[in-house]
């Protein structure tokens, strides 16, 4: 979230007012709007190749006595720099048809969110990667 609500201010749109997550004080409600658009290409992804290559496992979790759950030390390290990595590899963006790495997806679909406001372009095309 804060890699979208920094590229959400970098093009001069307000991270708190969003469209559908609902506004409430402190709440970075559209930012958490962009951040759907990449839960799957992104969050899932790196998560489900994660466990399919048995980088993180059951044993990185420690059960809290509260009976939350958490990452262990090693795993969080592992998760940050599988994050990092998958950051730096390039894509072509499907609407600007430019090769891009992936850690500039928020501020390419903040810029464009922002000339679709000011009327620059006629509709938001949503990021979705086949």
């Amino acid at each position: 979230m804060h890699e979208v609500r920094a590229a959400l201010e970098s093009v001069g749109l307000d991270p708190c007012v969003g469209f559908f997550h609902v506004d409430r004080p402190g709440r970075q409600s559209l930012a958490l709007d962009m951040m759907e658009e990449f839960r799957s290409f992104l969050a899932d992804r790196l998560v489900l190749s994660l466990i399919n290559r048995k980088q993180v496992t059951k044993n990185g979790f420690v059960r809290q006595p509260t009976g939350g759950i958490i990452m262990d030390d090693v795993t969080r390290k592992d998760v940050i720099t599988a994050w990092q990595k998958r950051k730096q590899e390039e894509i072509t963006h499907p609407f600007l048809e430019e090769k891009i790495p992936i850690g500039l997806l928020p501020y390419c679909q903040a810029l464009l969110m922002a000339r679709y406001l000011r009327g620059d372009i006629d509709n938001y095309p949503v990021f979705i990667y086949r």
